[in-house]
């Protein structure tokens, strides 16, 4: 995700050549070798309705462990009406009498294993499902949710995300978007696979993540297919339905790509969009070289005509608002690695997505011939180091809290920290490290400890603590030290 830039971040930009234009870019302790298993209780107990993440309490579910999704949504752009119907397969990880989802729209009927099963509305966001028998801890079992509503009616934690008009409709936002348009563990830490079904007008282009899988039309209605096949957080799950611009093919490594701009984009401001998105292939081709190689199927993007003030990277298909320009598509891009493929364990670890995306803008910035990520660093460094204790340092990078996850210091500053463990560990033992932690938590969920422990294996440097302290944690600007990575920083 990227925000509309503050000062420092408007800075950034400047520093790394590119234009300054609004931008923006996932509970408990996540597995990611899979779910925790509770111990069996002597008589099955109901699922927890809370995940266990401070920041968001109510996000996920405990005693399950969701696999697939199987989304079916209808949606009336008079109204502003969904219909849904969403099958999930869940692993049960204790004895349960009952579990709960994560829902805004009211259900209308619920099954378990094809069998009728009780529900109710346990406060706003959640849904308490009873079925007729309880459910052994191991089980794989299906539920399956039908529901309806108007999403723009409903709220939760402060946010009222749903994004429309007459023409065109895109659920996209972040921490929060699943219980808008379907049940869920809305949960980074439980990742599963998704089949993707809308149903809209057939004037309407459909989008959404993974592989287009098919479109069928009945009447003046069409249903468009899309599968995502490696495992995806929910909030990261989409569906975009208006008039779209598509362009498809191969990026030159190979990679198929898809690309959709609103028509509701004037002609020659459409044009310099579409222009932009499709640097997306090419974009994708460099972060290969960098990171290793691309972990979906298939790649592209969205430009929705809708007011959008940030960007998304929704998984295999970020979206943007028509302000989109090179650098936030580098920016969500590489979150496809960062964020996406390797998503958090909790939310306090968001450090892990947005520092390492906006480093990633400082990198292809120097490739394109601009300014190196040694200057960028320092100059960043000199621009606040007279302020040592302002609230861009002050700021505790490793947890900073619900309120400020998207703030500025998370970006730019954590862009900083990545910068200066470069500068520590040297540009071998860097290169060396984010291959190797992107391949060793694919498709999985990491914290800031792991990537700590690993930086200090790939490295040989067995005692990092000081400088993850600093940079992270430590409520000031770190000295300009060689320990720091800022040897060579100067504060005028």
């Amino acid at each position: 995700m990227r925000r509309p830039p503050a000062p420092l971040a408007l800075l950034l930009v400047l520093l790394v050549g590119l234009p300054a234009l609004a931008t923006m870019s996932g509970l408990p302790v996540a597995r990611a070798d899979g779910p925790e298993r509770s111990e069996s209780a002597a008589e099955p107990a109901p699922g927890s309705a809370q995940g266990g993440d401070p920041y968001w309490p109510q996000d996920g579910n405990g005693g399950t462990d969701a696999q697939h999704y199987r989304i079916q949504v209808r949606y009336d752009f008079a109204s502003g009406r969904l219909t849904g119907r969403t099958a999930i397969t869940m692993t049960a990880t204790a004895d349960l009498s009952s579990l709960s989802l994560d829902l805004l729209l009211p259900a209308t009927a619920v099954w378990v294993d094809n069998r009728a099963a009780k529900f109710r509305r346990a406060g706003k966001h959640e849904l308490r499902v009873t079925p007729k028998r309880p459910i052994a801890a191991g089980a794989r079992f299906k539920v399956v949710v039908k529901y309806a509503g108007r999403p723009a009616r409903y709220g939760y934690a402060g946010e009222r995300n749903w994004l429309a008009n007459r023409t065109e409709v895109v659920a996209m936002n972040q921490p929060h978007m699943a219980p808008w348009w379907f049940p869920s563990n809305d949960h980074p830490s439980d990742k599963a696979t998704f089949d993707i079904r809308v149903t809209a007008p057939k004037g309407k282009q459909v989008v959404s993540n993974g592989v287009r899988a098919g479109r069928k039309v009945a009447g003046g209605l069409a249903t468009t297919r899309w599968r995502m096949t490696d495992p995806m957080a929910t909030y990261l799950a989409f569906f975009a339905a208006g008039p779209y611009v598509i362009d498809r093919g191969t990026t030159a490594a190979g990679i198929p790509f898809y690309n959709a701009v609103s028509k509701g984009i004037p002609g020659a401001e459409r044009r310099q969009v579409r222009r932009t998105l499709g640097r997306t292939a090419a974009i994708t081709d460099w972060l290969q070289t960098r990171l290793g190689p691309y972990p979906f199927a298939t790649t592209g993007g969205l430009v929705t005509g809708l007011d959008v003030g940030f960007a998304l990277e929704n998984q295999s298909r970020p979206t943007y608002g028509r302000w989109i320009y090179p650098g936030v598509v580098v920016h969500e891009l590489a979150h496809q690695w960062f964020g996406d493929s390797v998503a958090v364990q909790r939310w306090r670890d968001i450090w892990l997505n947005e520092g390492f995306a906006t480093y990633m803008e400082a990198e292809y910035t120097a490739a394109q011939g601009g300014v190196s990520v040694e200057t960028f660093l320092e100059r960043m460094w000199a621009r606040t180091c007279r302020t040592p204790t302002s609230e861009f340092w002050r700021l505790d990078l490793s947890n900073p809290g619900p309120e400020q996850i998207f703030a500025e210091p998370v970006y730019d500053r954590g862009a900083m920290v990545v910068a200066a463990l470069r500068n520590r560990i040297g540009p071998a033992d860097f290169d060396a490290l984010l291959r190797r932690w992107v391949a060793e938590h694919h498709d999985g969920n990491a914290t800031v400890e792991q990537f700590q422990a690993l930086a200090e294996t790939v490295s040989g440097q067995t005692d990092l603590d000081g400088f993850f302290d600093a940079w992270l944690r430590g409520g000031r600007a770190p000295e300009a030290t060689s320990a720091n990575g800022l040897g060579t920083a100067v504060c005028p």
